[in-house]
């Protein structure tokens, strides 16, 4: 059984298209976390911004983050577009001291989204500290095809990154809580806050973490530079062995 594991899910304000700030302030919100594991926001790299350009895992831009993460020896999971073989895909970056790589495409895609991009092929799990984490992006969640999926594989958490218009709060709070209980697991969102492209004049915010059975742990509210702090336990079959925690700061990122 691994040991527990510290995560975060960040909201930091997002530039449009500007990739530099943007990481420099995902890099300030890793240091501030002070987590394993730091989750972003669908497209947090460049905005919610459909037609920005793909980022690739070599991107010079991107090295104040990979700094951020050898020193605090995390493990940052990023929104950005990206190119594939098959043409762009909007992703998760997985980024730690080492560099950057592609640990996912999303596969449920909206009807402007599928325009750009084409869907990914299959779910993905990235593997931390023995904890096996299902990655997921926005639309995803509500599809249940794809939790059930992606819990096939045998995760602890499902993980994600949204994009959600602010009366669009309870909704992704509800389909948290159902994939927690439905799928016994922990669930992470990091949701947009501020506004951004794509006709999201104000986004929800309100990241948070669920316990396996669907209790929410903790939430932040819709403001930008919220990162929350959760501790993550193993779940033996019957029950968690210590009482989640989490911690909650507001700092400018």
């Amino acid at each position: 059984m691994p040991e527990p594991l510290t995560i975060a899910v960040a909201q930091p304000l997002s530039v449009p298209h500007d990739v530099a700030a943007n990481a420099a302030g995902h890099a300030r919100a890793v240091r501030s976390a002070a987590a394993r594991v730091v989750v972003f926001p669908e497209l947090s790299l460049t905005g919610y911004e459909l037609d920005a350009e793909t980022v690739t895992p070599g991107d010079a831009r991107l090295e104040p983050l990979v700094a951020a993460c050898a020193e605090t020896g995390s493990v940052a999971l990023a929104g950005a577009p990206v190119d594939g073989d098959d043409g762009p895909h909007i992703a998760v970056l997985a980024v730690d001291g080492s560099g950057v790589t592609v640990a996912y495409h999303k596969m449920y895609l909206g009807a402007e989204e599928a325009v750009r991009f084409a869907p990914g092929a299959e779910p993905r799990v990235l593997e931390v500290d023995g904890w096996r984490l299902g990655l997921a992006v926005c639309k995803d969640t509500g599809v249940p095809e794809h939790a059930a999926a992606t819990a096939a594989l045998g995760i602890d958490a499902y993980v994600a990154g949204t994009v959600k218009h602010a009366h669009e709060a309870e909704l992704q709070a509800e389909r948290a809580r159902r994939i927690a209980a439905g799928h016994g697991i922990w669930v992470a969102v990091a949701s947009f806050a501020g506004p951004t492209g794509g006709g999201f004049a104000e986004t929800a915010g309100r990241s948070g973490v669920w316990a396996p059975g669907g209790d929410l742990v903790a939430q932040s509210g819709p403001e930008t530079g919220a990162v929350l702090t959760a501790q993550l336990t193993p779940k033996p079959a019957t029950q968690l062995t210590t009482k989640p925690t989490a911690q909650l700061t507001t700092k400018p990122t």
